[in-house]
């Protein structure tokens, strides 16, 4: 049975003032005084239309959202945050299927369609994370779609097993392979490389990395990622995540660095931390792509957070510039950046795209940004899964 449905009065971003006319999940036509025949229509009344907002970078099993309040009380450091959230877990009854289905409700009315998520794999809980992740997705019934990365959260090396436990989630699924600090935690950047880009070379998956180590010790290791990468062919399947030593660089250093990732094709995910913010205008001069993500939210690692992309361009475009096409272009990166990181088909505003779409109280990109206005209509693959801030 053919669906349709008409969005009247639409300000497209790039393109401005039309009709939409979306059939089968997909944009069909785009013009003016379009006629949908038996289409629903919507009348968005100038209103602008982007692409859904993707979320590169996030880790939903942890969160607490819909539970009760509970204070931050992590240790200091990475593995103080690692240690305290593995004893606080089995007392709170993370992970929960239903706060991760909480949250992603939130997200779906803030605009979010789809989002890269790090999962936790660890000996403590197995695959227990993927499987609740993965109940909360079902409960929404197609409103998001995800991709999942087996995260070695509180490390490879140092955690004995955890190498078994990543390949069975792979097995079972599991979209990516992750990896975390390979010199900083574990310790030893090459064997734990090795273990993960052998993995993802066996499976046939793409590799996601967090990459917190800062100065020369992290320099050597993007360029141990890029030499993977080039060797295995991983084109278009690599990022470094956070990677704060690329903002830190010298001049020189970073050239060098962003002429790497490009050749080898590794992109970069940001949450757009005050003062830690990515260069988005030389990586975008480079061809790096780069996407941006809310991290936690509301867990036992920060308190903070409502799962909100626009707030995450925000945050990128107070450190890219004030011009409007510096604010597009953190918007960009929370859009088109995400589908090209994480590697979606058919996204945009064109015909033949795929129908996800979020209808804005603003006027235009910069103004949705920097106002975060309410989202009136989220559409996902031509269905209207939130309207006015509610799940429909």
């Amino acid at each position: 049975m053919t669906t349709e449905l008409l969005l009247r009065n639409a300000n497209l971003w790039g393109a401005g003032p039309a009709d939409v006319l979306i059939r089968d999940g997909r944009i069909a036509e785009i013009g003016s005084g379009l006629q949908g025949g038996a289409a629903a229509v919507e009348d968005l009344g100038g209103k602008l239309v982007i692409p859904g907002l993707i979320d590169g970078h996030a880790h939903i099993d942890k969160t607490l959202w819909g539970g009760p309040w509970t204070p931050h009380s992590s240790a200091p450091g990475l593995m103080g945050k690692i240690r305290g959230g593995q004893e606080r877990r089995p007392e709170l009854g993370i992970p929960s299927a239903d706060y991760i289905s909480a949250l992603l409700a939130n997200m779906i009315t803030l605009g979010t369609t789809h989002v890269r998520t790090h999962v936790d794999v660890d000996t403590l809980m197995g695959l227990d994370a993927v499987h609740a992740v993965r109940e909360a997705l079902a409960r929404h019934e197609g409103r998001i779609t995800a991709q999942l990365v087996a995260f070695p959260q509180a490390g490879l090396l140092i955690a004995p097993g955890t190498d078994r436990l990543l390949e069975q989630a792979l097995e079972q699924g599991v979209d990516l392979i992750g990896g975390l600090d390979p010199a900083g935690l574990d310790s030893d950047a090459v064997k734990h490389l090795d273990i993960v880009f052998g993995l993802a070379d066996k499976h046939g998956v793409g590799v996601d990395i967090h990459l917190h180590d800062r100065g020369s010790l992290g320099e050597w290791q993007y360029r141990l990622i890029i030499e993977r990468a080039k060797a295995l062919g991983l084109r278009g399947k690599v990022t470094v995540s956070h990677g704060f030593a690329l903002s830190d660089a010298s001049p020189a250093v970073r050239a060098e660095l962003l002429d790497g990732l490009a050749e080898a094709g590794v992109a970069i995910a940001s949450i757009a931390p005050p003062g830690r913010a990515m260069p988005l205008k030389e990586l975008a001069a480079a061809g790096v792509p780069m996407t941006l993500g809310n991290d936690g939210v509301r867990d036992l690692w920060s308190p903070f957070g409502t799962g909100c992309m626009l707030d995450r361009a925000l945050l990128q475009a107070q450190q890219t510039g004030p011009l409007d096409e510096d604010v597009e272009l953190a918007l960009d990166a929370a859009t088109y950046g995400g589908a090209r990181v994480t590697g979606l088909d058919g996204y945009g505003l064109g015909v033949g795209d795929v129908a996800d779409l979020v209808v804005i109280e603003a006027r235009n990109a910069a103004e949705a940004v920097c106002v975060r206005p309410a989202r009136s209509l989220v559409l996902k693959a031509g269905r209207v899964v939130a309207r006015d801030g509610a799940l429909v």
